[in-house]
């Protein structure tokens, strides 16, 4: 009897897949996807013609230079000395300090540099190569990375997530698919300012497509390999735990299943981490390249607490290190635990997306060494939501864009800036395209205009006007504070919408039992 139930459920499973690919054919989605796609990878071309971090910087120039040492690196010394500091691995130069998974992308993007330009990727004459086509062969590597992880993974995500709800238009899933790919803020940083933010957002994006299609086991790999491409994605990992968790406790042999998805992340882990696994020394080496506290509890002027309190309070001069470590450790793990205990008491699928945003959230303000470009993370479960929130993916989108201004400056990027945010609004505008146009008056009420009035005028001062020689950093100062309460209300509300979906499950649950 168990059998046939076994094989009738495998059966069920075939048959939902194939009614979603069904599904995907007859709405038109995977035509409409390819379109938004090939017009979205043209305007990371657009966007990749402008400068990058560092150019034409000496000495060390910027994040450009840094992707592209790490290619000199990995391509040119054995895999163990990647990590360790020595006469042809200077770690103070651009040493790596990403995980493996980030070395080895390194190592395959440098093949392709070396078998076009090998000047490009030379140990030590290629310091801060700045050749044509050396640039251009460094942007096709992002574009590539794009096209290759975060746009597929989009698109399982997509099949996923609206082939499982009540039937939408065509316009509403298109609107949704250009609000997760043309995401104004990732373009500026991976295809501006450069990065690879596109490699480890894809495998989550893909993980949490896993997850929706309840393939809990691929998404345990996937996000592993996103963890072990950016430590960051750890910003994730209280919302992937809480929910994997509140579903494992919910079926016949919880420990079962908790121990075949510790076993895929574990395997997974040690595969990556191979080559540093043979001795202890190799391995901590590694990590203490993951964790650089000795660059203080914040770097520049990020819109978190630390940076935006320590006007008031002076953090760094108050506490030691080890204090600092533990006080934010505990401010990240306490905000983060009413989503976590929400998704173990009920977890769904909605409210894992909100917790996946509740999580990030916590950590981009209270972690430790957080940077402006991660306010990334937070954005990517916001665009996943946009359907649901997109009053709030506007809000937070602008405000992230705003954050991260300074940043584009230095880097010359102030034209795309200017395009990609006109071209934001534009789309999420466009009519008829979003299933939610419920925009409360509250948010077109004054203190909502007064706010859109101030970031308008910041942005003129910044541009036009000199701080006064006492206080360099005061527009700096100006646009955190203000991003910095937009974020702290958009957390405190999104995690006031997670907690209202356990009163709906509570009450659906008293409906099954009545009937």
């Amino acid at each position: 009897m168990e059998r046939r139930k076994g094989r009738k459920g495998l059966k069920d499973k075939e048959v939902g897949d194939d009614d979603r690919w069904l599904w995907l054919v007859h709405k038109g989605i995977a035509a409409s996807f390819l379109c938004i796609a090939v017009f979205a990878l043209l305007v990371r071309v657009a966007v990749s013609l402008h400068p990058y971090s560092g150019a034409g910087n000496p000495p060390k120039y910027g994040d450009f230079e840094a992707q592209r040492h790490w290619m000199e690196i990995t391509l040119n010394l054995p895999v163990k000395e990647w990590y360790r500091n020595s006469t042809s691995n200077n770690i103070s130069y651009w040493g790596l300090d990403y995980p493996p998974l980030t070395a080895y992308q390194s190592y395959f993007h440098g093949l392709f540099l070396r078998f076009f330009h090998p000047e490009s990727v030379s140990l030590f004459t290629s310091r801060g190569h700045e050749s044509y086509l050396g640039k251009l062969l460094m942007r096709w590597t992002v574009l590539s990375s794009d096209a290759l992880v975060f746009f597929p993974a989009v698109f399982y995500f997509v099949l996923a997530y609206h082939s499982g709800r009540p039937s939408g238009q065509k316009t509403h899933i298109a609107w949704h698919i250009a609000m997760i790919l043309l995401n104004p803020c990732l373009m500026l940083i991976d295809h501006g300012h450069f990065q690879y933010n596109c490699i480890s957002l894809g495998l989550t994006v893909g993980a949490v497509a896993a997850v929706l299609s309840n393939k809990e086991l691929v998404a345990c790999s996937l996000f592993s390999l996103a963890l072990n491409h950016k430590q960051m994605t750890a910003y994730f990992a209280p919302a992937f735990f809480s929910h994997l968790l509140g579903k494992c406790l919910r079926r016949r042999n919880p420990v079962l299943e908790v121990s075949k998805l510790g076993l895929v992340v574990l395997g997974t882990f040690a595969l990556v981490w191979w080559p540093y696994l043979h001795s202890m020394e190799a391995f901590s080496r590694v990590l203490s390249r993951l964790a650089p506290f000795e660059r203080g509890i914040y770097e520049d002027y990020v819109a978190n607490f630390w940076c935006t309190t320590s006007v008031l309070v002076k953090w760094k001069r108050i506490f030691t290190m080890q204090s600092l470590k533990l006080l934010s450790l505990g401010l990240t793990v306490s905000t983060c635990l009413p989503s976590m205990v929400q998704q173990i008491w009920a977890p769904s699928s909605q409210g894992f997306l909100y917790g996946l945003l509740n999580s990030a959230f916590s950590f981009y303000m209270f972690s430790f060494q957080v940077h402006e470009k991660s306010i990334l993370l937070p954005l990517l479960p916001a665009s996943l939501l946009a359907l649901e929130e997109p009053v709030l993916l506007k809000w937070i989108t602008l405000c992230a864009l705003f954050s991260m201004f300074p940043l584009l400056c230095r880097d010359k990027l102030i034209l795309p800036y200017i395009a990609l945010s006109a071209l934001f609004i534009f789309i999420y505008h466009v009519p008829s395209a979003r299933q939610d146009r419920k925009e409360t008056r509250s948010f077109k009420s004054f203190v909502t205009t007064f706010l859109v009035l101030c970031s308008v005028v910041l942005h003129i001062v910044y541009l036009t006007m000199h701080p006064p020689h006492r206080y360099p950093f005061l527009f700096e100062a100006m646009i955190m504070l203000l991003c910095f309460s937009q974020f702290m209300l958009l957390a405190f509300y999104t995690n006031a919408k997670q907690w209202m979906l356990l009163k709906r499950s509570v009450l659906l649950d008293k409906e099954k039992k009545l009937h």
